[in-house]
């Protein structure tokens, strides 16, 4: 409910406080006192498009603050948790705007700033305007079926049919991916099966390349050594060192018996005998290091040949060559499922026509509940009509096939025919304007429940009607204020008349400067304004007894 309005250096307003109450809420006033002001201003703090200029003369800004009162479930709550604003229990909702005169706006949500989005969002929850030019609201044929679901109470079929639509939208996807998947594979099936066929032919394992490296560079190495060793242990042979310390040694033993005193040949025998022990040493140890580098040509020959194959695999398929196995492992993978692709893809058919039973069946029931809402509906707006003076009237809900959604396959729209035998046709196009403020005004009775927690603004929806129909129209508007705020700009005195609260929209001149002020009136101020409805400029005895009659 909105409960307070106030307005800062506004167009021709320079300051205005409007408490607002709940049921309905009437202003009165002059033609071009500024009623349609109050509700530029309040169409600004709620981030409507409304004019352009909207800043006082003079003024260095203008300001709207809209404040409103929401019960625990009120629709807004879960707008504003989405949009970021989070409100405790009992604390009212209070939207602020600023206006400046270079065009530049700006706007709060309880102190916090808020774009515009945002409160355009937040406002379709709190307040809703009906005139006879409404384009946004009943006129607007694309929310038709939302407004009947509502009336249907379908919120149960809805959520059946979404989630039907989901799963169904689901398996499509899935079976589409699958399709993709498996015409891909069958366009590289050929290389597919060339490629494992060459990856398990060669079988590389985890390592191996780092191991082949490894003893092909031992292998390199021992070729380019062995040659110096073999050399080293034929300088050591016979042919050698052990030959000449041979032939030294039997040139001692020959010597020894001839030599007598002149020297100490058995140090010198012993000393060459251990020579010769150590060279003997030295040559096994020589053969074994050459026994230990043998090796066969061959098998370098072998190595690099596999070793050369891994690493060109490696390149071909662009992984490391650590991880040929794990990729012939994915390749095999890859055909296995263009193997499996068809009985794949059978399931995948199968699991979306379930998927589309499902959606058909849920799709139905909320069609089958929509057909007996427009019966329903259509027969509270004949009620609703013949008490307006439109007896003659009908008010039609078509549904057609339409495109299938989350929200089922139906196509609403709200048809109307005036005059007998005349064809139906959309609302805003066959009535008149006083016809459309009549069907707009039983329309959103029968939808009352529709429009729960929102403050309902009509704009002299009662424009082109008076006598008994402008009564019908203030009793009707009354009842819908029974369960609704409702705030109707009139120019009848029996609507306004039909008013709990009631404030007069003056336009003043003081001081050269034009303001609009807006004043509650009391019984005997709502006797006087009633009578001026009636009677003019001047306000007669019989017009007061008129007005009073009115307010009965």
């Amino acid at each position: 409910m909105l409960r307070g309005l106030s307005v800062r250096d506004m167009l021709l307003i320079d300051r205005l406080d409007l408490d607002l109450r709940p049921g309905l809420n009437v202003l009165t006033g002059e033609t071009g006192a500024g009623k349609s002001i109050l509700l530029d201003s309040l169409g600004f703090v709620l981030g409507w498009r409304g004019r352009a200029e909207l800043v006082r003369q003079g003024a260095e800004r203008g300001e709207v603050v809209a404040e409103f009162d929401l019960d625990d479930g009120h629709p807004a709550r879960a707008v504003l948790e989405d949009t970021g604003f989070q409100l405790e229990p009992g604390e009212p909702l209070i939207l602020r705007r600023v206006n400046t005169p270079d065009g530049r706006k700006t706007a709060w949500v309880n102190d916090r700033r808020a774009s515009g989005e945002a409160l355009r969002r937040i406002s379709e929850t709190l307040v809703e305007l009906h005139g006879q030019h409404d384009d946004r609201g009943l006129l607007d044929a694309r929310g038709h079926r939302r407004l009947l679901d509502a009336f249907a109470g379908a919120d149960l079929a809805l959520s059946a049919a979404r989630a039907a639509w989901s799963a169904k939208s689901a398996a499509a996807r899935q079976l589409s991916a699958a399709e993709a998947a498996l015409e891909t594979a069958r366009a590289e099936e050929d290389f597919l099966r060339h490629a494992v066929t060459e990856l398990d032919a060669l079988d590389p394992d985890p390592g191996e390349e780092a191991a082949l490296d490894t003893r092909r560079r031992q292998m390199q190495a021992a070729e380019r050594v062995r040659g110096d060793l073999a050399r080293a242990q034929a300088a050591m042979g016979w042919e050698g060192a052990e030959g000449l310390l041979t032939d030294a040694a039997r040139w001692l033993d020959g010597a020894a018996g001839d030599v007598g005193d002149a020297g100490d040949l058995e140090a010198v025998s012993a000393a060459l005998l251990r020579a010769m022990d150590e060279l003997a040493g030295a040559e096994q140890g020589l053969g074994r290091v050459l026994e230990a580098m043998e090796f066969d040509p061959h098998e370098l020959e072998r190595i690099e040949e596999r070793l050369f194959a891994i690493r060109g695999l490696a390149r071909k398929y662009e992984v490391l060559p650590d991880d040929l196995g794990a990729h012939a492992a994915a390749l095999r993978d890859r055909l296995a499922a263009l193997d499996a692709g068809e009985g794949d893809l059978a399931a995948l058919r199968r699991a979306l026509a379930e998927a589309d039973r499902a959606y058909d069946v849920a799709a139905g029931a909320l069609t089958d509940l929509r057909r007996d809402a427009a019966g329903r509906l259509d027969a509270a707006m004949a009620g609703e009509l013949g008490q307006l003076k439109m007896e003659r009237a009908v008010f039609s809900t078509g549904i057609a096939p339409g495109t299938p959604g989350p929200d089922g396959r139906d196509a609403v729209e709200f048809t109307v025919a005036t005059n007998p035998g005349a064809p139906p046709g959309p609302l805003g196009r066959i009535a008149s304007g006083g016809e459309l403020s009549r069907f707009l005004l039983a329309l959103k009775v029968c939808l009352t429940g529709t429009s729960r927690g929102l403050t309902l603004i009509f704009d002299e929806i009662d424009r082109g009607v008076g006598g008994a129909t402008a009564d019908a129209v203030g009793r009707r508007l009354a009842a819908l204020a029974e369960s609704a705020q409702v705030l109707v700009v009139t120019h009848s005195p029996q609507v306004a008349a039909r008013g709990a609260h009631h404030w007069r929209v003056e336009k003043r001149v003081a001081e050269g400067m034009t303001t609009s002020t807006v004043t509650p009136l009391d019984e005997a101020a709502r006797i006087d304004e009633i009578a001026r409805m009636l009677a003019g400029d001047i306000v007669t005895d019989e017009a007061r007894g008129a007005a009073r009659s009115l307010l009965g």
